[in-house]
């Protein structure tokens, strides 16, 4: 049996491994969640990386802020599985009719999120699409395409991660140099 204790502490460590948390915002992932918000016509489109207290956004549209406490986010529910979460009317959903962001302003409706799963299996957030309205025109395709995005925003991720370690990598020889010169 996984401890979960463990479990999360190894998907904090990974999330913590991509340097994104608190980072500015950067035109790949603003492209990403502009595209999710364009693919469902939604008003409110993220990238959210979960830490250990909050919902960071490290790409947003529609919303002025850039986390929520992880006890209010949709997205802690989304990383606990790998399917696709689609909450079609929070304010009748058992898991979010007491969350005050169903509950009261911004009255939140609907919720579909993909998650952001990297190759060693840890989910980092997700990337999502939100509205106060409800959405029963919502199809299979925009669900597929959405998880689409999802893989899209690792590589990007990936890629960044890549690009902050090759250049540690570059400094260290550099200070080698230096040193043993």
């Amino acid at each position: 049996m996984v401890n979960v204790h463990s479990a999360e502490a190894d998907r904090l460590a990974s999330v913590g491994s991509y340097h994104i948390i608190d980072t500015p915002p950067e035109p790949h992932f603003d492209a990403l969640a502009q595209e999710a918000a364009h693919l469902f016509a939604a008003p409110i489109a993220l990238i959210s990386l979960v830490d250990e207290n909050r919902n960071w956004f490290k790409a947003r549209v529609g919303l002025s802020v850039s986390e929520a406490p992880r006890p209010l986010s949709f997205c802690s529910h989304a990383i606990t599985s790998d399917d696709l979460l689609v909450v079609e009317n929070a304010a009748i959903d058992a898991r979010f009719m007491h969350n005050p962001l169903a509950k009261g302003d911004p009255n939140l409706r609907f919720y579909a999120g993909s998650v952001l799963k990297n190759r060693q299996g840890h989910r980092l957030g997700t990337i999502c699409v939100i509205d106060v309205k409800l959405r029963p025109d919502v199809s299979a395709r925009q669900l597929s395409l959405l998880e689409d995005l999802s893989g899209a925003v690792m590589k990007v991720l990936e890629n960044r991660r890549a690009g902050i370690v090759q250049h540690e990598v570059q400094h260290h020889r550099q200070q080698n140099q230096h040193f043993h010169a």
